[in-house]
């Protein structure tokens, strides 16, 4: 009787921390990477974002089909971003390459990195990317020199961003 009442206060702990329209993420980052729901806001946007776009918060949505959709907000005012995604897992080490091919609103490539960290219950991932297509003279980080790598260290951490895994995804009925 008493290991039934814990798994009745386990369940009803699960299924409360979620919205009715949302249900519990499985997430496993070693196969997964950054396939998910994440959000970027205040302190963990970017600098550069922050300082020349004025982006105040980020939600990212990876899917497991490689595809994203992303929104970008500056004074609440959202800027939908969508394409396609290729990640690598790391030979070793603990550092991805990603390749974003956009499509919406336009056509653009982006290079980059990120690293998936477990935090409490939690997970929060490091992310730097460049535009490399159309070219604007700015070369991809890459996880061998790290993160503040982009342009060969020419920004510091100024284009490193942090993101929070969301606990719950959100499911049409």
């Amino acid at each position: 009787m008493r290991k039934l009442f814990f798994i009745l206060i386990a369940v009803a702990t699960v299924f409360s921390a979620c919205k009715k329209s949302e249900v519990e993420d499985v997430y496993n980052p070693t196969d997964d990477g950054l396939v998910g729901n994440w959000v970027s806001k205040g302190a963990d946007v970017a600098p550069l974002l922050v300082n020349y776009f004025k982006v105040d918060s980020i939600t990212a949505n990876f899917q497991s089909n490689n595809t994203y959709k992303v929104v970008s907000y500056s004074k609440g005012v959202p800027t939908n971003y969508a394409g396609t995604f290729v990640q690598t897992k790391p030979a070793s080490g603990a550092i991805w390459n990603i390749k974003l091919n956009q499509s919406t609103p336009t056509a653009v490539t982006s290079e980059g990195i990120f690293e998936i960290t477990k935090v409490g219950q939690g997970y929060t991932m490091k992310y730097e990317v460049v535009q490399t297509e159309p070219n604007i003279g700015a070369t991809p980080p890459t996880a061998a020199a790290g993160f503040g790598s982009s342009s060969g260290g020419a920004l510091g951490q100024m284009n490193v961003q942090k993101f929070v895994k969301r606990q719950c995804i959100s499911i049409d009925y």
